[in-house]
Order: structure tokens, then C-alpha cells, then sequence
């Protein structure tokens, strides 16, 4: 299937974006999928980004219902489907977005920030998930699930324990349920983005750390992506939308069960990074940086 056979199968489906009206990522996938003719259901916690982006849609000419959800409350995601069931009776596309984490050393966590990390970065995504299914099957032509994971799902993410193993999980429940689905041509994918230079992005950073960066200028954190990201700069909002369109379009179609890392190559470097001082590629410091930091 060509590209425009693809753009053109993808017009009049029916998605539903969870998160998919606030933030960069969230509100770039709901927009993404207006500008492919797709009708758009999505819901989000942020009543601002919420009211902002109905009219922004109507005035391309596309078509979407916003509604308010919490999803680290169950009831407030299942009124959200409820309501979801109430204005359709098939959808083709579910995207979950939300995530979401402050950097700590696990000793310094509590019973408390484990439970919001793991509903905020797994729990969710199954009730999503399960509620989504029925309306999936209705349409009898298949669909596609795309669940944000990270890069952290495939690493051992240190200060970010639990939610490491949050999306873990989010990786192989997705992994598990594509399985599951292949016979009704319901296909489950992950979508592992990383680092980006919009603030919202690195929310994770304690706020010491930023103070840190502050006082190097504006350009430090650009800097430091220069030496960790193999491509020296991460994927746009835009690119990362590219990633989502593509897998839930049929481009895609024999493509499940499996997890697309748009991220400038940091997965595949895996620790790799390119060193100044004419170190070059290696997973720590050798003489010229060493000798750098010493100065």
C-alpha cells in the first residue's frame, strides 16, 4: 500500500486520544490525526488545553468531542468511556499518552508517589485499554493501539525505579495483548520517545537540577543532548506524531506487538555516549573529559 492509499483509508476513522488536549505530545497527536481526516474523541485533565483546542480544530475543519477525565481516577476514565459509548458505537484508534514522573532515589519515595506512578504509567492504560476493546471489535475491520512507554521501560533507570517498571509493564501488557488481539486484527504497538528541550517534557528534573543547568545559560541543556543523543538533537513533537500516525495507519498493518523508539538513536546507543575532548563514543569519561572536569 502506497502512501496516499494509506492517507486515504485513514479519513473518517474515529479515534480515541487519552491526554490528547494538553501538552506537547498530547495535543500534537490529537492535532496530527485531525490534519489526517480522522474524527477525534479525547479527554484530559487540563480544563484550559481542553476549551483551547475545540476551536483550533473546527477551524481546520475537522471534527472532535473534548471531554474532561482524570486518569489517575478510575471513575472519572470510566465517565469518560461511558461517555465515549454514548456518542459512538465503534471506534478504530486508541491512543493513551499520559505519563509522567519526579526524579528520586527510591529510598526517598513513599507508598504514595508508588501508587500515582504506577496508575499514571500502567494502571490506567489497561482500563484504557479494556474499556476501548468492545468499541474496537464493533467497527469488525480491526484497529490499531498505540501506548506511550519510554525509553526507561528498557533500561535500568536509576531514580526512576518505579516508574521504569510502570512502563515496563505498559511495554509487555502491550506486547501481550497484541498477541491476543492479531486474530481480530487489533493491532497493540508502544510508541518510547525521549528526551526533549520543551520544559514539559523534563518535568521529571528535580528542580536543583535545573537551578544547576540555569547557571550554566540557556544553551547547557542543548549541550548536553549533543553528547547523548546520537542524531544531537531529539525528535520534534512533530516527529513523534509522524510515529504515531504511522502506526495506527496501514502502513502499519502487519506491524504489532512491538515498540517504535523515536528518539534521535538513544536506544540504539544504550549508554553510549559521545564524549568531548576527543573521548568520542564510550559509556563513561576517559582522559579528555576526565581532564575537563578536573579543570
Amino acid at each position: 500500500m502506497g502512501l496516499r492509499a494509506a492517507a486515504e483509508a485513514m479519513r473518517g476513522k474515529i479515534a480515541v486520544v487519552v491526554g490528547g488536549a494538553a501538552g506537547h505530545i498530547g495535543r500534537g497527536v490529537t492535532l496530527g490525526l485531525i490534519d489526517e481526516g480522522v474524527e477525534v474523541i479525547c479527554c484530559d485533565n487540563d480544563r484550559e488545553g481542553l476549551a483551547a483546542i475545540m476551536p483550533e480544530v473546527e477551524a481546520l475543519g475537522g471534527k472532535i468531542t473534548a471531554l474532561y477525565a482524570d486518569v489517575t481516577d478510575p471513575a472519572s476514565l470510566d465517565a469518560f468511556y461511558d461517555a465515549v459509548a454514548a456518542r459512538t458505537d465503534h471506534i478504530d484508534i486508541l491512543i493513551n499518552v499520559p505519563g509522567g514522573v519526579a526524579r528520586s532515589l527510591f529510598d526517598k519515595t513513599t507508598r504514595e508517589s508508588h501508587a500515582r506512578d504506577i496508575r499514571l504509567n500502567y494502571g490506567y492504560v489497561v482500563d484504557s485499554c479494556h474499556r476501548a476493546l468492545p468499541l474496537l471489535r464493533q467497527s469488525g475491520n480491526g484497529g490499531a493501539i498505540v501506548n506511550f512507554t519510554t525509553i526507561e521501560a528498557h533500561r535500568g533507570a536509576a531514580t526512576f525505579a518505579v516508574y521504569a517498571g510502570a512502563k515496563a509493564a505498559t511495554t509487555n501488557f502491550s506486547r501481550a495483548l497484541a498477541v491476543e488481539l492479531g486474530k481480530d486484527m487489533i493491532r497493540v504497538n508502544c510508541l518510547a520517545s525521549d528526551t526533549s528541550l520543551a520544559r514539559a517534557s523534563n518535568a521529571a528534573l528535580a528542580p536543583e537540577d535545573f537551578a544547576r543547568l540555569a547557571e550554566l545559560g540557556p544553551d547547557a541543556l542543548g549541550q548536553s543532548i549533543e553528547f547523548y543523543v546520537p542524531q544531537k538533537r531529539p525528535p520534534t513533537v512533530e516527529e513523534v506524531v509522524d510515529g504515531v500516525v504511522f502506526l495506527v495507519s496501514d502502513l502499519s498493518r502487519t506491524i504489532t506487538g512491538t515498540t517504535l523508539h523515536v528518539d534521535g538513536g538513544t536506544w540504539a546507543a544504550f549508554g553510549f555516549l559521545d564524549w568531548p575532548e576527543g573521548d568520542s563514543f564510550m559509556p563513561a569519561p576517559l582522559g579528555g573529559t576526565l581532564k575537563r572536569l578536573a579543570g
